[in-house]
């Protein structure tokens, strides 16, 4: 499907597993608004969880266009029309049923890190156990890694579309230009100082994201453990002796920011840097330069789509400082996918998501 002025718009159906989720009602909030898409058919995880209403779960809802959950169904879905369909379902499940969707025809943007790593000692860190292990290499090899910015013309023809983990998001929207000039002295390394609002860590309830251990407190975690490194290895071509990625827990509901340190091969100029920037990403309507000293701020980012980047380059012109913000249920997750399924469909690419 592709816009055409000569014809009558043609409305797509799409369907999300797992709506119920932060990043899940995120996304079935933006489908809704889409000029380009029917309702979407909502299904629960598996075909035994009982009927219900979405607005049961968000009460926001309520007066609005009924959406039913349905329990999950393979004919549901082609009784349907569905021709999208969105996984945001934990990764194993993503495993089990991206393979079987894309047998039946389906297109699949699958927001767990079920498919997004190439490599299979980074992959390890999930341990699957795929039941169809040579299905599951093949969509291995064939996913795409679903950053528009850097993997745009390989989104458009797609049948499976890993949309990135929030973290990995903004540290590479935040190194790329750098990697690929070959500024980054690898020997230096470079540290990526991470912090994230509690709706990363999905809704269910743990003691680690419990209100009375989060408001007024500041922690990190997964040090040198953290399923988005090796995203962010394979993106950037770093090595993962070359990279220190530290997560932390802010006490917000939402929002990322990535404070990147970056030793240069050479001493440079702030308009030196400015520029590569300006080159890679001048014509993308979701990433947002701020220059240089004009720093990025999370709650600048909330609620859009948009990676916003601004940076600070030492006196001696060797030592930069990136700052990456965004909003991890937007960019970082629903948001992106959404610009995903827009190149899918040729849909334009901020259609939803304005």
């Amino acid at each position: 499907m592709t816009d055409d002025p000569s014809h009558p718009a043609e409305k797509l159906r799409t369907a999300v597993v797992g709506a119920t989720g932060y990043a899940g009602f995120e996304l079935v909030r933006l489908l809704l608004r889409h000029p380009r898409l029917e309702t979407p058919l909502l299904l629960a995880r598996d075909g035994n969880s009982p009927a219900g209403r979405l607005d049961e779960h968000y009460p926001e809802l309520k007066g609005q266009t009924p959406l039913p959950l349905e329990p999950f169904s393979w004919a549901r879905l082609e009784d349907g029309g569905v021709r999208i369909l969105f996984l945001a379902t934990p990764h194993e499940l993503s495993r089990e049923l991206a393979p079987e969707a894309l047998a039946r025809g389906l297109r699949v943007v699958d927001l767990s890190g079920a498919w997004r790593l190439k490599d299979p000692r980074n992959r390890a860190v999930y341990a699957f156990e795929d039941q169809d292990p040579a299905s599951a290499r093949r969509w291995d090899a064939e996913a795409v890694y679903g950053l528009p910015e850097l993997h745009r013309d390989s989104v458009r023809d797609a049948k499976l579309v890993a949309n990135p983990g929030c973290y990995a998001t903004s540290v590479i929207l935040g190194l790329a230009p750098l990697a690929r000039a070959g500024l980054i002295d690898r020997s230096a390394g470079v540290i990526c100082d991470c912090k994230s609002g509690v709706s990363g860590a999905g809704k269910k309830p743990t003691s680690k994201t419990h209100f009375v251990e989060v408001a007024g407190n500041f922690s990190a975690y997964s040090v040198f453990g953290h399923r988005h490194t090796g995203e962010i290895l394979e993106q950037t071509g770093l090595a993962a002796q070359e990279l220190v990625f530290t997560p932390h827990l802010l006490p917000i509901p939402r929002g990322i920011l990535s404070t990147l340190h970056v030793r240069l091969q050479r001493a440079v100029a702030a308009e030196s840097i400015e520029r590569l920037y300006q080159e890679a990403y001048a014509a993308e309507r979701f990433i947002r330069l701020f220059g240089s000293g004009a720093l990025p701020q999370i709650q600048h980012s909330l609620y859009t789509n948009h990676c916003d980047l601004g940076f600070q380059l030492s006196p001696d012109g060797r030592r930069l400082v990136v700052i990456s913000c965004l909003d991890n249920l937007m960019k970082g997750a629903a948001g992106q996918a959404v610009q995903n399924m827009n190149l899918m469909c040729g849909f334009d690419e901020g259609a939803g998501l304005q």
